[in-house]
């Protein structure tokens, strides 16, 4: 431990932000990098305690807790404080793949267990795990390292989001030839069209795709199994099959006037922004446009916070985020001690823009969509909310209308933002999977294996919709499962 009292010598500091009004005028990320003196500093707040609850990856009271890679958290921050950046490099790719990617989009389970936020501010953890990996970009320390040996197995992996990267990335270091499989024009999956460009440039993935295809991984886009290449020229023509195709059918609201003109799916709406910003520089009429228009978005997690900013960047005229449930706590209840998830109000960039913006927050709470009307055209032009209530029936709580309280809201662009229902249909039905009681992809207890010869499973496909952080988890998962399989059949 290389500053015994540094937590008590020094502040918490955050990578600074761009303000918001300056911010929303481009699409580029807006946290530049502390100083290496400061993010030192940084580094030397770790306690180094003897029982590391962030690196654990439990769940506690239903929710998860300390990081689900069991990064080595408190050696790289001990690294990070002597400048001993080779060996934090080292420390941190032992247990992630892609630390650019977390250090950018995770919301730091480890820091919300971390013990230093128990009586104060956590460890900025995610920070200096991306300053880490990305000084070791700029000085040169993350080359190709293809394997010296090849085992001559053949693996392939649908879907290139972070549990299908993440198993290609270990099975290829073990020697496997592997191909990776992805049906849109570009390498990423939910990296790529999920999350849009002021959160993760699209630059970072491409520098990363770029590198495992220099140590040895194909990458075959543009091509949907099930279409393009059937499920049974994959089983002839590999070894094993892995499965990371997501969870992508989204979940819908089933209203009057659902089918007017200005309704989509909040990934689409993200989708076409980020294709027409990376294809024509956001050339009109090449992508969902919320220019002057008034936005609703229904949905208050990190997908509708997305589109938020997204819609605010485009000029919208105003922009509603309408969340079902009551608003969270601002500070840790009783019922939710450290070091659980803390079950608290965040506002996050999104809303930030909006606040600065509009001047108020862009969330109601406790409302949802009842109905959508259109102009005669069929154009969508405003929806009819409901507020919501807390009512226990059958002993559990739901959310009931509460009668009399309907509004009016003028909208001509509404985005459904309410989750995922599971991986789509096409993947599942040509391998002839089975599903779970939540339409997942069943596989093994406690495993990845689907049951059908050669084929298993990982990622939101698997588990359900989920962090990027749980998706490089799942791929490192299989791939140790396929690795063992394979081994045993050389």
């Amino acid at each position: 431990m290389g500053k015994p009292t540094g937590f008590l010598d020094y502040r918490r500091r955050g990578n600074p932000a761009q303000a918001p009004l300056e911010r929303i005028r481009h699409w580029d990320e807006f946290h530049p990098m502390l100083p290496e003196e400061e993010r030192r500093r940084q580094g030397g707040r770790c306690m180094e305690c003897g029982v590391p609850f962030c690196q654990s990856g439990v769940q506690l009271a239903g929710m998860y807790t300390g990081c689900p890679l069991h990064n080595l958290v408190p050696e790289w921050n001990d690294l990070v404080y002597h400048g001993n950046l080779g060996h934090a490099l080292r420390r941190l790719r032992k247990t992630n793949n892609f630390p650019e990617f977390t250090g950018r989009v995770c919301p730091a389970l480890c820091e919300a267990a971390c013990t230093c936020g128990l009586n104060g501010d956590a460890v900025t953890v995610r920070e200096n795990e991306l300053a880490i990996v990305e000084e070791g970009y700029a000085r040169g320390l993350i080359v190709p390292r293809p394997p010296k040996v090849r085992t001559g197995k053949k693996v392939a992996v649908v879907g290139s989001g972070p549990a299908g990267l993440a198993a290609a990335d270990q099975l290829n270091r073990r020697g496997h030839l592997v191909t990776v499989f992805e049906r849109t024009d570009r390498v990423g999956g939910l990296l790529m069209y999920g999350i849009p460009n002021m959160k993760l440039q699209k630059e970072v993935i491409r520098r990363r795709a770029e590198l495992m295809a220099a140590e040895g991984v194909i990458f075959r886009t543009g091509c949907n199994v099930g279409t393009d290449v059937s499920a049974q020229e994959l089983l002839a023509g590999y070894d094993a099959v892995i499965l990371a195709c997501g969870a992508k059918k989204p979940r819908d609201l089933a209203v009057a006037g659902r089918d007017a003109e200005g309704i989509y799916f909040a990934v689409d709406f993200l989708t076409s922004t980020t294709r027409s910003l990376l294809d024509t520089g956001l050339a009109k009429g090449t992508y969902l446009d919320a220019a002057d228009k008034d936005v609703i978005i229904v949905g208050g997690g990190d997908t509708g916070n997305d589109c938020v900013g997204t819609a605010i960047r485009h000029g919208c005229r105003s922009v509603t985020q309408i969340e079902m449930m009551p608003k969270a706590p601002d500070a840790r209840g009783d019922n939710n001690p450290w070091p659980q998830w803390p079950r608290i109000c965040k506002t996050d960039y999104g809303q930030e823009e909006a606040i600065a913006r509009f001047g108020q927050d862009p969330r109601r709470y406790q409302m949802t969509v009842k109905e959508c009307r259109a102009d005669e055209k069929g154009n969508l032009r405003s929806v009819i909310a409901v507020r919501l209530e807390p009512k226990m029936a059958g002993g559990r709580m739901s959310m009931a209308e509460v009668p009399g309280s309907e509004e009016e809201l003028p909208c001509q662009l509404l985005l459904i933002a309410a989750g995922f229902l599971g991986p789509e249909d096409g993947v599942p039905e040509a391998f002839g999977l089975t599903r779970d009681a939540r339409s997942n992809v069943a596989t093994a207890p406690g495993g990845y294996f689907t049951g059908v010869d050669k084929v298993f499973a990982a990622g939101d496909m698997r588990r359900g919709q989920s962090l990027v952080v749980w998706g490089i988890a799942e791929g490192r998962g299989v791939a140790e499962e396929v690795d063992a399989y394979l081994l045993e059949r050389l």
